[in-house]
Parts: structure tokens; C-alpha cells; sequence
């Protein structure tokens, strides 16, 4: 005679078994597909490190991007913008001198010029922060990641990294670094744990 409940024989699966009181495979959080940004250590090649010569490139390409227009509309309002130096006696015979000051003209060259150095800054650092190159990284073909995951930094990151070049900049040891490190890393990439690879 039939009667309710499980069949003969019948044995409620493990609570660990798949497929008991969880979702099915492959729900919800998956690792990300491959060649996702950089291959933790051991699970795959690395890139190598840009060497010292590939920094440097990079760095003189991207200071010629900002920084001769600024430099010529700086100089051009130092040498252009003064206006001529005027003596003439007064009635007790000593000379009194006007002008050879900067003009205005003079100083909105200047002011041009320091505007274009900062904008051109604060662009090359969002780039770095975003792609990871600036067109002078890009023609010598290196990147800055981060070193834990290979992915950038952002722009806030990337502007703290900046900040932090104010140690290499100490009798240029910072900048030298590279030439022996392992990693070829400055003071500021280690603070900021970042690597500079070829692409």
C-alpha cells in the first residue's frame, strides 16, 4: 500500500553535495576571463621591466610635449614684454627714470605659459593614471601599472605619484635608482608600489 514520505532506500544528499541549498555552479562571483589584466606571480609570464634608458626617453618626449610652448611663451613674455626704460632730469639736474618694467602684455605670456605647463601636467598625469602611458611612454613602449595586479592607477593615484617624485628628486638618487634595482623602480614607485613595463 503506497504511502507518503521519501521512497525505499531513499538518502538526503550532504549539505556540502552540489546542487543542496545553494546556487548552481558558476553563480555569482567568477574570476575574470583571461588576459584580464596582469597575471598574479606564478600564474603566468610577466612583462619586463622598461630599463633606465626607456624611462628616461619617455620622460624627455613627454617634457618637450609641455614644455617648449610653455618655455617660448615664457621667454617671449621676459623679452617681449618689457617696455623701454625712459630717463630725463628734473628740474634739480638728477635723472628720473620710468618704464622698463614687464607689460601687460608681458605678463599674460607668462601667465599663458605657466597655465600650459600646469594643464599639460595635470593631462599627462590623467593619462598616465588611466591608460597607463602618455604619448612619450607610448613611443618608447612602456606602461606604468600597478604592480599587484597589473591594472592603472587612476588619476588620484597617479597625482599622489607625482607628489611622491619630490624624494627622487634629492640629489637625483631617486631617478638613478632604476639603473640597479631589481625592479627597476624609483622612491616613488615602491612607496606607491607601481612597476614600469615594456609593452
Amino acid at each position: 500500500m503506497p504511502t507518503y514520505g521519501s521512497p525505499p532506500g531513499y538518502v538526503p544528499p550532504h549539505p556540502g553535495a552540489p546542487g543542496y541549498g545553494g546556487p548552481p555552479p558558476g553563480y555569482g562571483y567568477q574570476q575574470a576571463p583571461p588576459g584580464y589584466g596582469y597575471p598574479p606571480a606564478g600564474y603566468g609570464p610577466r612583462p619586463p621591466y622598461a630599463s633606465w634608458i626607456q624611462r628616461v626617453g619617455g620622460a624627455l618626449i613627454d617634457g618637450l610635449i609641455v614644455g617648449v610652448p610653455a618655455a617660448i611663451l615664457y621667454i617671449a613674455g621676459l623679452t617681449v614684454g618689457f617696455s623701454a626704460q625712459s630717463c630725463a632730469p628734473d628740474e634739480n639736474g638728477y635723472p628720473v627714470c620710468t618704464g622698463g618694467g614687464l607689460s601687460g602684455a608681458g605678463w599674460i605670456l607668462i601667465v599663458l605659459g605657466w597655465v600650459i605647463a600646469v594643464a599639460g601636467g595635470l593631462y599627462l598625469t590623467y593619462l598616465v593614471g588611466t591608460t597607463g602611458q602618455t604619448p612619450g611612454k607610448r613611443m618608447v613602449g612602456i606602461r606604468l601599472i600597478r604592480e599587484a595586479d597589473g591594472q592603472v592607477l587612476g588619476f588620484g593615484m597617479a597625482f599622489v605619484r607625482n607628489l611622491c617624485h619630490v624624494l627622487d628628486s634629492f640629489c637625483y638618487i631617486g631617478y638613478l635608482w632604476p639603473l640597479w634595482d631589481d625592479k627597476r623602480q624609483t622612491f616613488a614607485d615602491k612607496i606607491m608600489k607601481t612597476i614600469v613595463v615594456e609593452v
